[in-house]
């Protein structure tokens, strides 16, 4: 996901001012294991405490306690948006793990062209999409395989849980740096150099007009309708205990048409998980059932 719960370097200035004690600790790995399905190790603990003290520095608060007490009111609800976005962070770039962008050219959108379907229907998920380069890096490779003319309906579903990464996703414009992870035929076609600064790049329209940003907690219920040619959900599951993981697996197999692909990060696995997929590739699994 490009959403990780970091190890990120803790300001000890904050944890003398603050101190996170063993029963807010646990109190706090149960509610976020409850709410969103990660969990929070006890190596975790300093990390937590560092990412948390500005969300209660904003709201007023002297302590933990305060904090544990606000999540245990009335208000836990309107909270627990502040808590996630404090709480995870978003490492990812354009085309990581490229082999997973050939892949899905190759064996997914390639195949469909061919078949000249009667409804020329694609549909991806990128689960966990952070602040968007995944979603728009399948967006680059669908542009490119999708033949114009053909009247394709190609859209792509791009949800995370963090609210503050999705309005960046939404908005396509990142660092020029980011230049360096696309191939240059697609820089060419979908990158804009951003009005009046240097620094920046946007997406395409093109591109942004075939992704759908949608807030969605992978632990509560999934209003989608209809099923998906493939999924991606990389370095996710990894922060989830194996129950949570066979459920998460579990519902994917019944949001993907039959054969169709999970893409998983490197660190990732099916084994032992569930049993309806297949392996396909590298970190890529086909539904059998």
């Amino acid at each position: 996901m490009q959403q990780h719960v970091g190890d990120a370097r803790t300001d000890h200035g904050h944890r003398r001012e603050f101190e996170l004690g063993d029963d807010e600790f646990r109190f706090l790995a149960a509610f976020m294991s409850r709410e969103t399905g990660i969990v929070l190790s006890a190596h975790k603990r300093q990390m937590v405490c560092g990412r948390l003290v500005k969300r209660l520095r904003a709201l007023g608060m002297r302590s933990f306690t305060e904090y544990v007490d606000l999540l245990q009111g009335p208000g836990a609800t309107a909270e627990v948006e502040n808590l996630v976005n404090a709480i995870t962070t978003n490492i990812t770039n354009f085309f990581r793990e490229p082999h997973h962008f050939d892949f899905l050219k190759s064996e997914v959108l390639a195949p469909r062209v061919t078949e000249r379907p009667r409804r020329p229907r694609i549909r991806i998920w990128s689960a966990g999409c952070s602040s968007g380069e995944e979603p728009y890096s399948i967006a680059m490779t669908m542009a490119d395989v999708l033949k114009p003319g053909e009247g394709w309906d190609a859209l792509i579903l791009a949800t995370d849980i963090d609210t503050n990464m999705l309005r960046r996703a939404e908005a396509g414009i990142y660092p020029v740096e980011a230049l360096k992870h696309i191939p240059e035929t697609y820089r060419k076609r979908f990158v804009r150099r951003f009005p009046g600064d240097a620094e920046r790049i946007q997406m395409a329209d093109e591109l942004r007009h075939m992704i759908r940003f949608r807030r969605l907690n992978l632990h509560d219920n999934w209003p989608m309708k209809g099923t998906f040619d493939a999924i991606f959900c990389r370095n996710v599951a990894i922060y989830f205990d194996k129950p949570t993981q066979r459920k998460l697996f579990n519902r994917y197999a019944d949001y993907l048409n039959i054969g169709g692909m999970l893409y998983l990060g490197h660190a990732e696995s099916l084994i032992g998980v569930t049993d309806r997929f297949e392996v396909a590739d590298k970190t890529v699994y086909r539904r059998i059932k």
